[in-house]
């Protein structure tokens, strides 16, 4: 879906352009950052209970769970709670 006029597109990504490179990622890491509070508040809010690795559970099928099949998933996690 393309709901956004050329020309305010075109605007923004010259905007985007004059940035640094510097601060564009860190624009990234602050955009990541605020994602992954929202997933954090979401899990919590889903499972008050919830402890440290159902968070890390949560995060990452939120975040990657659809690039990986259900073994995969298994493996990555099974890896990621044994720390």
């Amino acid at each position: 879906m393309i709901d956004t006029a050329p020309f305010i597109e075109s605007h923004f990504l010259e905007m985007m352009m004059k940035k640094t490179g510097e601060e564009r990622l860190r624009m990234g890491f602050s955009m990541f950052t605020m994602a992954r509070s929202q997933v954090v508040a979401s899990i919590k809010r889903d499972n008050p209970n919830a402890c440290i690795n159902d968070i890390k559970r949560g995060i990452f099928l939120r975040f990657y769970g659809q690039d990986f099949s259900l073994e995969e998933q298994e493996k990555i996690l099974n890896k990621l709670l044994s720390k």
